[in-house]
Order: structure tokens, then C-alpha cells, then sequence
């Protein structure tokens, strides 16, 4: 008898998604992101650092 005979055996099939509007998102998201950091440094050397 073999020992494997009781075992609940389960097949998984994984799926490659190409989802190229998750793939935009995350784009404009980080790229917000860049924009707001340079915007907020770009008025720190132009509006705060000549007060000093």
C-alpha cells in the first residue's frame, strides 16, 4: 500500500497577469510623487534659503 493513497492532492495554476493599467497607475503615482518632492525643494532654494 502505497502511503501517498490518503493525501488530498490539490492543483494550483498561477496566472501571469499583464495588466498594463496597474502598470500606468503606479507610474503617475511615483511620478506625482517626484514632482511634489522637486516642487517643495525647488521653493525651499528659491523662497526660503536667500532668508538666510
Amino acid at each position: 500500500m502505497d502511503r501517498h493513497d490518503d493525501l488530498d492532492v490539490r492543483e494550483r495554476k498561477v496566472e501571469k497577469r499583464k495588466d498594463s493599467s496597474l502598470v500606468a497607475s503606479t507610474f503617475i503615482k511615483y511620478a506625482a510623487y517626484l514632482i511634489i518632492f522637486f516642487g517643495i525643494l525647488y521653493f525651499l532654494i528659491n523662497y526660503i534659503l536667500p532668508m538666510f
